[in-house]
């Protein structure tokens, strides 16, 4: 099978054409957006710096859910996964990141929104209480 084949096989059979499943992408974007607010609490319960960046803060949200949106996009078609993967590689940030707990808490929204958008449910949740306590513990000690 050539690889012409496997993408007109993937646009064919991806679903595309077909209704999409409104209630299994209304929990995933749900579960994102609770997570995302969690991760902005403890964000916001634990920040040690100076001043705390509220937009920042917001930015975790919006950086969960918009994350589980793109793979909950691109999970089902490889055409369009190539695609963001092109279109994603043009973007990159350009702020510095002050504090190296900063990008943790980057990581979490970002891995949580893969995870919510596949639909890890329980995966997502249990790490979110790990990094939880993990960040609870080193915080008091």
């Amino acid at each position: 099978m050539s690889v012409q084949d496997m993408i007109k096989k993937s646009v064919l059979e991806s679903g595309m054409f077909s209704q999409y499943d409104i209630p299994k992408i209304l929990a995933a974007l749900a579960v994102a957006l609770i997570l995302g607010s969690v991760i902005y609490l403890v964000y916001q319960k634990f920040y040690v710096g100076v001043i705390f960046s509220r937009s920042f803060a917001v930015t975790l949200v919006g950086m969960t859910v918009l994350t589980c949106m793109v793979t909950l996009a691109i999970s089902s078609n490889i055409v369009i996964s190539l695609g963001m993967v092109g279109a994603l590689s043009i973007v990159r940030f350009r702020t510095a990141i002050k504090d190296p707990m900063d990008l943790l808490y980057l990581f979490w929204a970002i891995t949580s929104g893969i995870t919510a958008g596949a639909g890890m449910y329980a995966l997502t949740l249990l790490t979110a209480v790990i990094i939880i306590l993990m960040i609870t513990l080193f915080y008091h000690k």
